[in-house]
């Protein structure tokens, strides 16, 4: 069957999904409708967000569908009649098989990681967290287990030095949709052959579990490296976080969100001691050197490069990373 004769049903929420969506529209396949959250209160007035997909289907003028349950009976009657030839689903719900089993030709997901590695809901923070080279984008059809359907396709993306986890979003989201067209296509000619996953030995994986505040709490006890790579995957969102100690007590918090590592001679200050000439640099001891920081966000504050905080925060050297540092300079 002809790739763009097709009636496909997308799945998605994020601004992730968008790029795919579009890319299915411009390239003229046929999406019959697009699944996407309800609607849900936001901001401090509590009105009625729309999920970035929805906002994109409406401008496509798609048919949209926001069933708070997806094994509800209407949903699913609504789903049947649309007869859909291939399901798609990007940074959606978990689908029950109701959903997922009813188009003809299965559905799909495209994922943000190389499976099986980092299967889970933050695969792009994990790599680069992990101080990973490569990453990339796969699309796999879905089963009853998370992450673990037969892979259909794959591309492959570097990880630069430079990247953060919003830099590198960015670019899977664009190579994320001209994977999901050469999927449809591979699908429509029936020559695809999908990959089993194997589940032999699964030590050798990374997850990517989801990211709580606790977790993106940093360690300078770590080494250097370390410690950027962890900023740089939880950049600009959800954001590495320390605590900041003055007098052995706790004073707030700061985020950071960019920092460089400069390896040094064995140290004679303790981890988590800020170092900084009061003006341009603001440096926080680690195991084998210093972190640099380069823009941090203190808490009640605006986010700011640091020449711009040491210009109201003179005293930036009485501060801690770390309680115990904190009560050493008292």
């Amino acid at each position: 069957m002809e790739a763009r004769q097709l009636r496909i049903l997308f799945m998605g929420t994020p601004e992730f999904a968008v790029p795919s969506l579009r890319a299915l529209v411009d390239g003229g396949y046929h999406v019959v409708a697009v699944v996407t959250a309800p609607d849900k209160p936001a901001g401090r007035g509590q009105k009625l967000h729309e999920s970035d997909v929805k906002r994109a289907a409406r401008e496509l003028g798609l048919p949209v569908l926001q069933p708070e349950k997806l094994r509800d009976p209407e949903f699913l009657d609504t789903l049947r009649a649309l007869q859909p030839d291939l399901g798609i689903v990007i940074a959606f719900r978990m689908l029950p098989e109701a959903v997922w089993a009813l188009p003809r030709l299965g559905t799909f997901n495209l994922h943000a990681s190389l499976l099986p590695q980092y299967r889970g809901a933050a695969p792009i923070n994990w790599a680069i967290i992990n101080g990973e080279q490569e990453t990339g984008v796969t699309t796999f059809l879905l089963n009853h287990e998370i992450d673990k359907g037969a892979i259909i396709g794959q591309r492959h993306m570097p990880i630069r030095p430079d990247d953060n986890a919003g830099t590198l979003y960015d670019r899977l989201m664009a190579d994320g949709a001209g994977l999901v067209t050469e999927t449809v296509d591979r699908l429509a000619d029936g020559t695809v052959v999908p990959i089993v996953q194997e589940d032999a030995d699964e030590r050798g994986l990374r997850p990517a579990p989801k990211i709580f505040r606790d977790d993106c709490r940093i360690d300078w006890r770590l080494p250097g490296q370390r410690i950027v790579d962890f900023i740089r995957g939880l950049a600009p969102y959800p954001a590495a976080w320390s605590p900041m100690y003055r007098l052995g007590s706790e004073q707030g918090s700061a985020k950071i969100f960019s920092a460089r590592f400069e390896p040094d001679a064995p140290r004679t200050a303790a981890c988590g001691t800020i170092e900084s000439d009061g003006r341009t640099e603001l440096r926080v001891v680690c195991a084998d050197g210093h972190v640099r920081i380069g823009e941090l966000q203190l808490a009640g504050k605006r986010r700011m490069p640091v020449h711009e905080l040491l210009l109201g925060l003179r005293d930036i050297c009485d501060w801690s990373m770390t309680a115990e540092t904190a009560m050493r300079k008292e």
